[in-house]
């Protein structure tokens, strides 16, 4: 079956190709009855729209965003941080007339940041010397990274996690806590991560602790798998001197350190205290609720898209964005038990 063009509707109605084109492109260059003709002799002959490839060509955009992940989908779409900020920049791109496109990582026979068509890319969470980024660099497209260290000639926008989680570790100082733990994000090589979020976090847990004269221990979990975090949590727990409070990269990580401290008959927090990172629906639903450090994600979303947009138009990069952290108090943390 021959393909149908412009030219096979403009033929059907007996008008110019032209004609047809504005009838999709331009509908109030013509006549509401014209119109109708010609989208009525459209849907006959089956036509499904102009090619997006050319119809980007002729408008010098493709009207996508794409953004570059670290990790599969699959990992990025069980995190409730990461889904709810897909959302947010989903949405707002959308009420821009734009389209998101998810860019895994590169295998050797594709790399989407140099194969996929897109107007501009937002970078979340991305390895600083990641092949993909040098490819987005090399076709010159606009960029926003967020929650990622500072990149030349790239806007960024972050949370103030440096500020969020010493307010964490200072609360739990100021509850009396002398022995305190830390648990945070492992990299890829069995070290700390080595991601914006996690070593800004670890630079504020310090600030606080150094200040007060306090050696944490410091035990690290990978993301994946979920039980991973509940394994390093034993690792601070089960010990003599365990440490009566424990600050976390995340509210799952806290999760895993309240799951630990349960298997090993210890109560939260009369045992030891706990307090999470991001303000999750984890934090609401644990028993106890979760102590923890808000940030918004929906903004952070928002901001991401606002700050590329203004890039595009202006073909270079606005002022960085730091968004505010606050610590919420529930009732995982506490007094340290008497001695």
């Amino acid at each position: 079956m021959a393909k149908v063009t412009l030219q096979s509707i403009a033929d059907r109605v007996g008008v110019s190709r032209m004609t047809v084109s504005n009838a999709f492109s331009r509908p109030d260059q013509l006549s509401a009855d014209l119109r109708a003709r010609i989208l009525t002799a459209a849907d006959e002959l089956g036509y499904v729209g102009p090619d997006p490839a050319a119809r980007a060509l002729a408008r010098g955009r493709t009207g996508a965003v794409g953004m570059v992940l670290n990790d599969r989908l699959s990992d990025a779409f069980e995190d409730a941080i990461a889904a709810e900020f897909f959302a947010a920049v989903a949405d707002t791109l959308a009420d821009n007339g734009l389209a998101l496109t998810l860019l895994t990582p590169s295998r050797d026979d594709y790399v989407p940041s140099r194969d996929v068509a897109m107007d501009g890319a937002l970078l979340y969470i991305c390895e600083p010397d990641s092949v993909d980024l040098a490819w987005l660099d090399r076709r010159g497209l606009p960029q926003v990274a967020i929650d990622q260290h500072k990149r030349e000639r790239v806007a960024s926008v972050n949370v103030d996690d440096r500020g969020g989680a010493r307010s964490a570790a200072q609360h739990l100082v100021d509850l009396g806590h002398t022995g305190i733990g830390i648990l945070t994000l492992a990299g890829n090589t069995g070290g700390p991560s080595p991601s914006f979020p996690a070593d800004q976090r670890m630079l504020g847990w310090h600030d606080a602790l150094d200040a007060a004269g306090i050696e944490p221990v410091v035990a690290m979990a990978p993301y994946r798998p979920a039980a991973a975090a509940e394994d390093a949590a034993l690792t601070l727990l089960d010990r003599p001197d365990r440490p009566t409070a424990v600050v976390c990269f995340s509210d799952s990580f806290a999760l895993g350190v309240i799951r630990a401290a349960e298997s090993l008959g210890l109560s939260v927090p009369g045992d030891v205290s706990v307090v999470g990172f991001d303000d999750s629906s984890i934090a609401v639903v644990t028993r106890p609720p979760l102590t923890t450090v808000r940030q918004d994600v929906a903004r952070k979303g928002q901001l991401a898209v606002a700050t590329l947009l203004a890039t595009m138009r202006e073909q270079q990069p606005p002022d960085d964005v730091l968004l505010p952290a606050e610590l919420v108090i529930r009732e995982s943390t506490a007094p340290p038990p008497a001695t």
